[in-house]
Order: structure tokens, then sequence, then C-alpha cells
């Protein structure tokens, strides 16, 4: 199972933001560069950025640090925040970036059109607030549940989802395991990212039993910045792709 570190971009600096708002935000690094060159050297394969500021402005807005990050390391990363238009697809593919997540754009009229010559890339981002879909940087929670829209997605030919439940992102009080649970029994055949509370080395032992349902990591943030994980000792015991 791949334990994936997080950089979130916000004003250019590398912070942590309780429950997904930006006035509970926690600087941890001015150098979002160096960060991920901290990751790739601890042993990561591959690396969450978003773009904060693009997630909630509703285009990619940090897309220089982005492309720098990409450009600054070997291991292929994934960046989600603000990413609604072809262009904005093909530029970061243009500059080499391996995985781009679509959001709020899932919920669009134009997804099939907007994904179409791209699905090998895509990963669609879902976040969840009491099992409802919440979109634009989670300022907007929706009246659709998750789970119809996995469903949906997977007929879209979608083949990866990002799950994050919102009332843990960033709480360090463990994941949502029940929410896991209930996707991937409900959804067979889909591929499952869980985001969201990551707290210790039990709490990804605890997400790894459910590998044979489907869940193919965890992406982990506030846990590794507060050194409440080793990310070298995780990757070690987890990271087996």
């Amino acid at each position: 199972m791949l334990v994936i570190p997080a950089i979130d971009i916000k004003g250019g600096q590398c912070v942590r933001l309780l429950q997904g708002d930006p006035e509970r935000e926690t600087v941890y690094s001015s150098d979002p560069v160096a960060m991920a060159q901290r990751f790739e050297e601890m042993g990561a394969r591959l690396i969450h950025v978003v773009d904060l500021d693009g997630a909630f402005e509703g285009y990619p807005v940090n897309k220089h640090l982005v492309m720098e990050i990409s450009r600054s390391i070997a291991i292929p990363i994934e960046i989600g925040g603000g990413i609604r238009s072809r262009e904005a697809i093909e530029e970061y593919l243009h500059a080499g970036i391996d995985r781009i997540i679509l959001g709020s754009s899932a919920l669009d009229d134009n997804f099939d059109h907007l994904i179409e010559g791209f699905l090998d890339s895509i990963v669609v981002g879902v976040d969840a607030k009491d099992s409802m879909v919440a979109t634009h940087g989670w300022k907007r929670v929706s009246d659709i549940a998750a789970l119809d829209v996995i469903s949906e997605l997977k007929k879209s030919g979608i083949r990866e989802i990002i799950y994050t439940d919102i009332s843990t992102d960033g709480m360090l009080t463990g994941p949502n395991l029940e929410s896991v649970e209930h996707i991937l029994r409900a959804v067979r055949g889909i591929s499952l990212i869980a985001s969201g509370g990551v707290a210790s080395i039990d709490d990804v032992h605890r997400l790894r039993e459910f590998s044979p349902l489907g869940l193919r990591g965890c992406i982990v943030g506030k846990a590794i910045y507060d050194g409440r994980i080793d990310l070298r000792e995780a990757l070690r015991i987890f990271d087996q792709g």
C-alpha cells in the first residue's frame, strides 16, 4: 500500500488547514520545493500536491511552483486544485506532471468531454462531509451523496478515486474507516486512496486491512509535519505499490 506525503500550497508556502478552513492554517515551510525533495530522499514514490489557492479561486494559482516541484524531483507527483479546464490539464501534462486530480469539475455536465483523451492521467478527488460531496475548496456542501458520485465516475471510466473525509482532515483523530470500507464494498473494482485523519502508524495498519477490497494507499500530511509519523519508517513498512 502506498503512503503518499502531502504538500498543500497556499501563498507560496507549505501549509496544512484544519478541515479545509483557510482561517485555520499552520505554515510548515516557506519552500515547498525543498519539502518535495526531502520527501523523495526519504523514499516516497509519489507526492500529493494541492494548490489550495487554486481550489479557492477556481483556476491554477501556484502552477509555477507545482512545475518547479515536478522538475526538481525524479518521482511522480499528482496535482489538484482549481483544475477545471482542458487547457489546465494539458498545461500540466505537457510540463511532465503524471497525475491530474479533478474535483469540483466532476459534477459538471461536460465532465466526460473534459477528460476525453486524458483518462489515463486523471484521478478524481471526492471530498465529503457527512457523506455528502463538498466542492470549490470545500466551501460548498452539495446534496449529492459521495457514493453516488463515485458510482457514476466509475461508469465514466475513472479508475482511481481520492476520498477525503473533511471532518477528519487535519484533525489527527484517525481516518473514517467506516466510510472507506462502505465505499470499497459498494463500488467494486474502483481503486481508492484514503485521505484525512491519519495520525499514527496504527491508523495506516488499520487502513491496510482494506487493501484486498481495493484500497491502494493513503495520503498523510499533518502527522508527518508534526512528527507523529516517521515517513521513512512508514514507507519501509507499507509502501509496496
